[in-house]
């Protein structure tokens, strides 16, 4: 049988995961905590305590390493980019960008170097071995 401890880490993994999967979603402190089986305010500390920062900077953080792949490597408009991430405003999500990267959205944007799979990576990982069976472990 697994410890308090142990429980309560799962518990809070499990709301972490929650961020991670659901990140674009409307997320608050009340509904994680509810994931995680802990008040909203033991919920926060706990949080905090396992991860080193608190449940709102955490997401605001996942968001924001989202927001920067997809300027990366789309096109995509950033007011669209902000609300597909999960921001409500594209004023909020400058200025979290901006304190979170150190600069500006369209200034990362321009500054940025799309991440390329080198070709020879892309055609092992997408050739079918004799047989036409892939094994993946």
């Amino acid at each position: 049988m697994p410890s308090a401890t142990e429980d309560r880490n799962r518990r809070l993994l499990r709301a972490r995961d929650a961020m991670d999967r659901d990140f674009a979603k409307p997320l608050d402190v009340p509904a994680l905590a509810r994931v995680a089986l802990m008040s909203p305010a033991h919920f926060s500390r706990r949080f905090r305590d396992a991860f080193g920062e608190t449940p709102h900077r955490y997401l605001q953080r996942r968001r924001i390493e989202r927001a920067c792949a997809m300027l990366r490597d789309s096109g995509e408009p950033v007011t669209r980019i902000a609300l597909a991430v999960g921001f409500e405003s594209l004023g909020t999500f400058s200025r979290t960008f901006t304190a979170v990267v150190g600069r500006s959205p369209s200034r990362f944007r321009a500054e940025a170097v799309p991440l390329r799979v080198p070709v020879c990576f892309v055609k092992s990982w997408t050739r079918t071995p004799a047989g036409g069976k892939r094994s993946f472990g």
